[in-house]
């Protein structure tokens, strides 16, 4: 089970420090009771095994107790981004069937926006004041009070099978509406195991995560330095670069995992030589392929560091990792099929493709989600018969080539998900937010290449004319409405839509039209 490997690193190495945060530490015996203390308090109010329970917080301790505790008592964990906005909150509550919440006093206020009417518990880090807004609740409790009413509760909780749920991981689909990827302690148990592994991670080692642990990437920095007995640093963001630099030199930091666009923007600090990087061995990559310009950066920046570039989806974690010996050989390649996995890839008549040709990516093992949470129908397009009876594979929707060592190339998405800073953005949401906008008649969004971004969003809006909407006015009103990640980095207003056929607006012909005009833009 998940939890175990909480549990037994607390077993060999109880005064070992396994996690800080803000500068507050825990060693694996006091993450292990704080723990096991809240998931004794979770069942005490009524949270059952199978149960959604969320955790809105930042990269924190309270983080980290909320997602150990919530898989101690048999639940399933929904980590949420402290950045999203109430009425995206409320619609994930609803949407997951919430039982309890974990969140942070600084949230409070999003949290009651969000409405929290139908939950069983919710549990603050925080003091008693913090309580205050949520008093017409029947169970909400201190972080504090959690940990000391469950803490002499007996040990068993009656955990659920290797095959249940352990959490649901919210992503966008093409759809622009969040969908959840369900995945079972099996898929993380494989998934952590197998990438563990190709790093050779060790107790030996301390991992700086500044990735949101609501990202899944994020949340398998914690899950695998605690596989590992290793310790675990977490900031809250990589918005200061120079900040994280002096974590890495002070917390002796050995393992970095980033994606392109933080080591860009390390790339623009001035006087990198200030900081003695040397003791970083290893920095792993996902999100795109590492620029060749990028590799020979981090080597130079990173002189002892191996660095590992890797692509993955969360429907199945990961799908590939490219070796550092191969980095220069294998330009622009994300990899092999990581170990326990099979990749292949198919045409739209689900014939194998040959060497070098271009076909979806399936991919076979036991890391592939059980499925789509309460979408039966988007399920079965993503997961389909395999070769054994029984068996379903993932039809990624990304469309890759292999060569003849089978390594294998990503050429593009099926569909128009814009992958931004690491993060997946749904046109149709950022679309929606830019139409609910006085003044909007249309809007179309695409992703661009960018060197810094991997993507960046772009927006063609068509206005009324009677209106005096502005690029800048559009913004604004996307930052109210949108996640940070999510706003357009620009804003074209244009006369009218490209459209196909059957009425459709035409957004490759928006693209290619667009350096023949000379629109407003922002």
């Amino acid at each position: 089970m998940l939890h175990d490997f909480l549990t037994q690193a607390a077993h060999r190495s109880p005064e070992v420090q396994a996690i800080g945060a803000g500068g507050a530490t825990r060693t694996y015996r006091q993450l292990g009771h704080d723990a096991t203390a809240v998931a004794h308090s979770l069942r005490a109010s009524g949270v059952r095994a199978g149960d959604r329970v969320m955790v809105f917080s930042p990269n924190t301790i309270t983080a980290a107790v909320g997602f150990w505790a919530v898989v101690m008592c048999g639940a399933v964990v929904v980590m949420i981004s402290p950045r999203t906005p109430a009425h995206k909150l409320a619609w994930v509550l609803e949407d997951a069937d919430a039982a309890a919440l974990i969140t942070e006093e600084s949230l409070v206020g999003v949290a009651v926006a969000a409405g929290l009417t139908k939950l069983r518990a919710v549990i603050v880090a925080g003091p008693p004041s913090a309580l205050a807004s949520l008093s017409h609740l029947a169970d909400s409790v201190t972080l504090d009070d959690a940990v000391a009413a469950g803490s002499h509760a007996p040990d068993d909780l009656g955990v659920p099978d290797r095959t249940d749920l352990a959490a649901l991981i919210y992503t966008s689909g093409s759809s622009g509406e969040p969908k959840a990827v369900m995945v079972t302690h099996d898929n993380v148990d494989a998934a952590a195991t197998a990438i563990c592994g190709y790093l050779d991670l060790a107790c030996r080692d301390v991992l700086l995560c500044a990735l949101p642990l609501s990202f899944d990437y994020g949340l398998y920095q914690m899950i695998m330095s605690v596989k590992a007995g290793a310790r675990l640093v977490l900031e809250r963001s990589f918005d200061l670069p120079g900040q994280i630099l002096n974590t890495i030199v002070r917390e002796g930091v050995t393992v970095f995992p980033g994606v392109p666009t933080m080591f860009a923007m390390l790339a623009k600090l001035p006087s990198l030589e200030r900081w003695d990087l040397t003791g970083v061995r290893t920095i792993t990559s996902t999100g795109s392929d590492l620029a060749s310009e990028q590799v020979a950066w981090l080597h130079d920046a990173f002189p002892r560091a191996q660095i590992f570039s890797m692509y993955g989806l969360t429907e199945c974690k990961r799908c590939t990792y490219l070796p550092p010996a191969d980095l220069e050989r294998k330009p622009g390649s994300v990899g092999v099929s990581i170990p326990g996995n099979e990749i292949w890839l198919v045409d739209a008549e689900d014939r194998v493709v040959a060497t070098g040709e271009v076909g979806e990516l399936i991919v076979r093992g036991p890391t592939v989600m059980a499925g789509y949470w309460r979408r039966p129908e988007e399920t079965a397009q993503r997961l389909r018969p395999g070769p054994e009876p029984g068996e379903f594979v993932l039809y990624t929707g990304d469309l890759c080539r292999l060569d003849d060592d089978g390594y294998l190339y990503f050429v593009s998405r099926m569909d128009d998900v814009i992958k931004s800073r690491g993060e997946k953005v749904a046109p149709a949401e950022v679309e929606a937010a830019l139409r609910a906008s006085p003044g909007v008649l249309e809007a179309a969004v695409v992703g661009r290449s960018d060197e810094v971004l991997g993507q960046a969003i772009h927006a063609f809006v068509v206005v009324d004319n009677r209106s005096h909407v502005t690029p800048a006015v559009l913004r604004a009103a996307c930052r109210e409405r949108l996640e940070p990640f999510m706003v357009p980095q620009a804003i074209e207003i244009v006369d009218n839509m490209p459209r196909t056929a059957n009425g459709k607006i035409e957004k490759a012909a928006l693209v290619a039209a667009d350096a023949n005009r000379s629109p407003s833009r922002s």
